[in-house]
């Protein structure tokens, strides 16, 4: 779990202090629908790494995705199942809560929508916690994963996703900032009740809503 990951390293300290300023906070709000770059972000070419420290390195022979929770099929994924299911390849931006974005990522996974399908939650489920390889956790409200371009990829523009940028295989939600897309994605539960992850738990967001400028905690 998050209580393994380095909570006084530079880069959270950091970012924790971030959260107490407000830092990067405009006060603008946007939509979506008409405005493509969210309030208080710059565009970047590049792909930033950013990361706790760690970068697991996981072989799609040795990767394995749990699933439990809130779900009527319980499921421990292998890379042969995974492939195995629907395909999908979407184009999407990047929102980085460090006020970078990129426009146009060309990705090929798992929708999310798929997913579910498969695994089939309960009523009841109306969050999930995604736990990364590395002990990274980050929460999503269900209506937010499961919407039609959130994917769970292996594919970034049509080559593998790299160990730095969560390889083999991460979450893409990209009308949330990018904190909620976790790399390395090893474990997804099912909630009954919203639950914060470990960034949330370091002041910032429960939800991360780009356009609303979502970044920090409103407590």
């Amino acid at each position: 779990m998050d209580d393994n990951l380095p909570q006084d390293s530079k880069l959270t300290s950091t970012k924790r202090k971030w959260a107490d300023e407000g830092k990067f906070l405009t006060g603008r709000h946007a939509r979506p629908d008409t405005d493509r770059l969210p309030p208080g972000q710059h565009l970047v070419k590049n792909w930033p790494v950013l990361d706790l420290g760690q970068q697991p390195s996981i072989s799609p022979s040795q990767w394995k995705l749990d699933i439990y929770g809130l779900v009527n099929k319980p499921t421990t994924f292998n890379w042969d199942s995974f492939q195995a299911l629907p395909q999908s390849e979407m184009r999407s931006d990047i929102h980085c809560v460090t006020t970078w974005s990129r426009y146009d990522n060309d990705w090929k996974g798992v929708s999310t929508r798929d997913l579910l399908d498969a695994v089939e939650p309960t009523d009841k489920a109306t969050a999930v916690m995604l736990t990364a390889y590395d002990g990274y956790t980050t929460n999503v409200l269900l209506s937010d994963f499961a919407v039609p371009d959130a994917l769970i990829v292996t594919h970034w523009e049509g080559k593998p996703l790299t160990e730095e940028h969560g390889g083999p295989v991460r979450l893409v939600v990209p009308h949330l900032y990018f904190w909620k897309s976790a790399k390395w994605l090893k474990r997804i539960d099912f909630l009954g009740i919203d639950n914060a992850g470990f960034w949330e738990k370091n002041g910032y967001h429960m939800r991360g809503d780009p356009w609303a400028e979502e970044r920090y905690s409103e407590d």
